[in-house]
């Protein structure tokens, strides 16, 4: 197969042990031509992916924010936008209310806060991102004013608050919502409908004249299966959850050892 295409994962793929881009990944994606599509595809907001664009020394590229929900072109037109339902979100924030469980929300290039703790700094802090603090109750008022709700709710603290919480939503709203645990202190939050290879599809069938078939992708976590199947080179990185690996065309070394450079020097160099 012919490769037209880059999409990756960000968080535990694409970025080393100090959460940044390495000089070797830099490298290589410097010596594709300048018209291949690099598409990064995370459970992140934009603003959280735009910098790491950049430093890749590439502009105006596709994104695929929020697990899929929230779909870029390349000259920023939004291509798809999903979201939790308000009363949904509410839910959420009534089932972690007598807890200590951390909840960020997010819609489209906004992200609130209402708790300046560790949770919220650690998020800024690694995210390279800002967030507007306004109290939950708030932004649940502002998003009712036009019907709408969240692209993500991500809720953040110990790892048995955050069991409770999966299972109570699993529970009763398996069929609405995309539940991902990314590690034992954090619960994603998104629409079922979506995921990165949806959005993925979204941006292939609106700027290119090619298909999945033709992209080479890479992904660690649970919210990468469905991209990893979709597309026709799927890449895992060694520190993958063990269903990732399973349905990955080839395991590389993890984003600690720059897998996804070594990958990608073997298929361009």
């Amino acid at each position: 197969m012919e490769i037209k295409a880059f999409c990756s994962d960000v968080d535990g793929t694409l970025l080393n042990s100090e959460r940044d881009l390495s000089q070797r990944l830099k490298a290589i994606i410097s010596q594709l031509h300048a018209e291949f599509p690099v598409i990064l595809a995370s459970s992140r907001m934009p603003n959280a992916m735009r910098h790491l664009v950049k430093d890749l020394g590439k502009v105006d590229q596709p994104l695929v924010c929020y697990n899929g929900g929230y779909v870029l072109s390349a000259s920023g037109e939004v291509l798809d936008s999903v979201t939790i339902p308000l009363k949904l979100v509410e839910k959420i924030l009534s089932l972690t209310k007598n807890s200590e469980i951390h909840v960020s929300l997010y819609q489209g290039e906004n992200w609130y806060e209402e708790k300046d703790d560790y949770w919220s700094q650690r998020e800024i802090r690694n995210t390279k991102t800002s967030c507007i603090w306004m109290p939950a109750g708030e932004v649940i008022n502002l998003w009712s004013e036009d019907n709408s709700g969240a692209h993500k709710v991500m809720c953040m603290g110990d790892s048995q608050e955050i069991s409770w919480l999966f299972g109570e939503l699993h529970f009763e709203h398996a069929k609405d919502l995309h539940l991902y645990r990314s590690n034992d202190n954090y619960l994603e939050i998104a629409p079922k409908p979506i995921s990165k290879a949806t959005g993925l599809k979204k941006i292939l069938d609106h700027s290119f004249d090619f298909g999945l078939d033709s992209v080479i992708a890479f992904g660690d976590n649970y919210n990468d299966i469905d991209l990893l199947q979709s597309v026709g080179f799927g890449v895992a990185v060694a520190n993958a959850r063990p269903e990732v690996k399973a349905v990955a065309k080839e395991i590389t070394l993890t984003n600690k050892e720059d897998g996804v450079a070594l990958t990608l020097e073997k298929l361009f160099l």
